[in-house]
């Protein structure tokens, strides 16, 4: 399972967010997570809640993981289609002249910080 490390990278991430902005806490992270990326959802939620139960600046932050479907692009007919159900064979022409237009991303969207009201650090 590597997700335990993808989770440390993106709290690697957060942590050199937070120090050029001057955050000390974070409550919410909003992940974009791809349709054929090889992270398994529900495996890096868990990994998140251990490893952040760690580490005081994202300690009871939420993660929220929004999916993005993967699609691809047929270069021989100019069609798109869903990736995961058809491959890498267009199912409008039968050519395998196709490549992913979106699907396999893995990126930080959002990270939400507490206003001055909720902030009781200082």
């Amino acid at each position: 399972m590597h997700e335990l490390g993808v989770v440390f990278h993106i709290i690697d991430d957060l942590e050199k967010v937070a120090a050029e902005n001057q955050v000390r806490r974070i409550n919410r992270v909003t992940l974009q997570l791809g349709e054929v990326t090889t992270v398994i959802p529900h495996y890096l939620t868990d990994c998140w809640k251990w490893a952040s139960a760690k580490n005081d600046l994202v300690r009871g932050a939420e993660l929220v993981i929004e999916p993005i479907e993967a699609v691809t692009y047929c270069e021989n007919c100019g069609r798109e289609y869903p990736t995961v159900v058809h491959g890498r064979t267009c199912p409008h022409c039968g050519s395998d002249r196709t490549y992913l237009l979106r699907g396999n991303e893995f990126m930080i969207k959002e990270i939400e910080v507490p206003g001055p009201e909720e902030d009781t650090d200082g």
